[in-house]
């Protein structure tokens, strides 16, 4: 298993972590307030597979940048 030495990470100067989760979560509700359950859960599983997608064309973009 892979370990990570967190205190190697450095912050982005700047950056408010809460500031933007709370900017996030206020996106996503507004985009959600009007559903029903079944159209939030759907909504969530779209985010889900595009996320997947994203995460494969970065793994793509790094294993052919490293060839």
């Amino acid at each position: 298993m892979t370990t990570f030495d967190l205190s190697q990470i450095k912050p982005i100067p700047g950056f408010d972590s809460l500031k933007w989760k709370r900017e996030v979560q206020a996106e996503i509700y507004e985009e959600t307030k009007h559903m029903t359950s079944m159209e939030a859960c759907e909504y969530f599983r779209q985010a889900v597979e595009r996320d997947k997608r994203w995460r494969a064309e970065q793994a793509a973009k790094t294993e052919s940048a490293g060839k």
